[in-house]
């Protein structure tokens, strides 16, 4: 048995439901003021079909017809690439994670050309890096990060053109080798370490003996140039004084020779030689004097004559 309603009650009920219409009419009305942050754009449909994009700034829609689809961000953004496991061509297993920098620049495309396009970039950016990695060996992907890198961004690129988006660059942060691979690659530096330091020991103790050994050298060449030249020098003075001497005996003996020649010079000739005698004569008294004499002392002419002096005076 229903109880009938009184006026009031019907009354409450038919203006909660005005009221209820007024606010959903309202929050449309509102919902149809577009308000577009830069770097921003709106992707508006019109009962399920794309009508428009809409860029940054003031906008106003169709309530009830047009509503805004997605919203995409044209600022580059960074996507992390989780560590992955690859295989080099020698058979090691690495991990490599990375960063990929891309950018909105169609928004239509990348709304509608692909699901997630960030999760595609990623995915895609793993599968380059294992196809690339295992065409290089385990000492390389060290030292060919930048080949990685571009090839990464060309693959993204061409699939980027279908998705709206722009990959400007990837980054690869860590290759991580295993373990074991690890502490032998430590070993192999340590070594190449150790020998280059042996090595340069062994060039610093060559380049030190060579520098001894030229010091030396030099040192004798020149010890023996200072005794040439002072063994010159001596003998040039040696030969200058006989000279001089010859020189000054020759003149002395020219000299005599003219005296000899003037009247008197032999009386002055006999008298010098006699005085030389007597004074030769003083030393005989010495002891150790051994004197072998003529018959005759007193005869100085004698003895001229027997030493063959006078004669040839």
């Amino acid at each position: 048995m229903m109880v009938p309603m009184d006026a009031n009650t019907i009354d409450l009920a038919v203006l909660a439901v005005w009221a209820f219409i007024f606010l959903y009419l309202a929050y449309k009305f509102f919902q149809a003021i577009c308000l577009v942050p830069t770097k921003s754009a709106y992707i508006v449909e019109r009962l399920g079909k794309y009508r428009c994009t809409l860029d940054a700034g003031f906008h106003l829609l169709l309530p009830f017809f047009d509503r805004v689809a997605f919203i995409q961000d044209l600022k580059e953004e960074t996507i992390e690439v989780p560590p992955q496991e690859c295989f080099s061509k020698d058979e090691v297993n690495v991990e490599v994670d990375g960063v990929i920098y891309i950018q909105v620049i169609d928004a239509v495309k990348a709304s509608y050309g692909i699901t997630d396009y960030r999760f595609a970039a990623m995915q895609l950016a793993q599968t380059t890096t294992r196809s690339v990695i295992g065409t290089l060996e385990l000492d390389r992907t060290f030292e060919e990060r930048d080949i990685i890198s571009a090839k990464v961004v060309e693959v993204l690129d061409k699939a980027g053109e279908s998705w709206g988006v722009r990959v400007h660059r990837y980054e690869i942060k860590n290759i991580t080798p295993p373990v074991t691979v690890r502490n032998a690659m430590e070993m192999q530096v340590n070594a190449e370490r150790e020998r280059r330091a042996i090595l340069a020991k062994s060039l610093g103790d060559r380049a030190s003996r060579i520098n001894r050994s030229e010091g030396q050298m030099t040192e004798l060449i020149n010890l023996s140039e200072g005794e040439k030249q002072r063994r010159i020098n001596s003998a040039e003075g040696k030969a200058a004084e006989i000279l001089a001497i010859a020189q000054a005996t020759g003149d002395s003996i020219s000299k005599l020779a003219m005296a000899i020649e003037q009247p008197g010079g032999q009386q002055a000739l006999d008298m010098q030689l006699s005085e030389q005698y007597l004074q030769q004569m003083k030393g005989l008294s010495q002891p150790s004097t051994k004197v072998i004499l003529p018959a005759n002392l007193l005869d100085f002419k004698q003895w001229l004559a027997t030493a063959g002096i006078h004669n040839k005076l």
